[in-house]
Parts: C-alpha cells; sequence; structure tokens
C-alpha cells in the first residue's frame, strides 16, 4: 500500500527556515507528479509546488516563489519543501501528494483534486 508521510513541521519565529520531508513508501513511482499544499485554519487547501519525479520539472504557485523550494532524493524516495523566511501567513498544515502519471501538465496539477495519494499533514506553525 502507498503511503506518503510527512514530518519536519513545527513551531518557528518569523524570519526563520524549516525543511518539510515526505517519505513515500509501499511502492516506487518510475514516474510521478509530487506536490505540496497547505492548509490554512479555516481555509481551503491550496496550492504550493510541484515537481516531476523523474525529470526534476519544478512549478511554484506564482504567490510563493522565492521562499519556497521544493525537490527530491529519488534514492532515499524522499520529497522535500524547503522553507525560508518563515511568515505567521505561513502558519498551516503542510500536506504531499503524488499521482503516478506520465502525463505532467503543469496547471492541472496545482488542483488537489488531480492526485491520488496524499500524506496525513504535519503542521507548521510561524509565531513568536
Amino acid at each position: 500500500q502507498e503511503q506518503l508521510v510527512e514530518s519536519g513541521g513545527g513551531l518557528v519565529q518569523p524570519g526563520g527556515s524549516l525543511r518539510l520531508s515526505c517519505a513515500v513508501s509501499g511502492r516506487t513511482f518510475s514516474s510521478a507528479v509530487m506536490g505540496w499544499f497547505r492548509q490554512p485554519p479555516g481555509k481551503e487547501r491550496v496550492f504550493v509546488a510541484h515537481i516531476t519525479w523523474r525529470g526534476g520539472l519544478i512549478y511554484y504557485a506564482d504567490s510563493l516563489k522565492g521562499r519556497f523550494t521544493i525537490s527530491r532524493d529519488i534514492p532515499k524516495n524522499i520529497l522535500y519543501l524547503q522553507i525560508d523566511s518563515l511568515e505567521p501567513e505561513d502558519t498551516a498544515i503542510y500536506y504531499c501528494a503524488a499521482d503516478p502519471t506520465t502525463n505532467y501538465r503543469p496547471n492541472y496539477y496545482t488542483s488537489p483534486t488531480h492526485y491520488n495519494y496524499w500524506g496525513q499533514g504535519t503542521q507548521v506553525t510561524v509565531s513568536s
């Protein structure tokens, strides 16, 4: 059974950094789009970034470019999200998601409904 497990969240002061991890187990994605989404308190889940597992093609939400970096470690089967210069508005549950596909469409994969596998989420709280 495919499983995505996020880690790395926590309480951090404004201006700090975090690196979130998403460990993939149960299968090896030979081809997939892997995404990060976040859900602030009381709000909808929104797209942060995605990356193609094989080719490393990256796409970010326009509003989040510059402070977020998505990457993956193929041998370790881990997806990462580096977040720098954290702001209180970054407070949210962060989720990783995956969709095994060979049909890469950047805008299509900004929607959470197009992913088949999800992790349980990791809480990020930015507060002084």
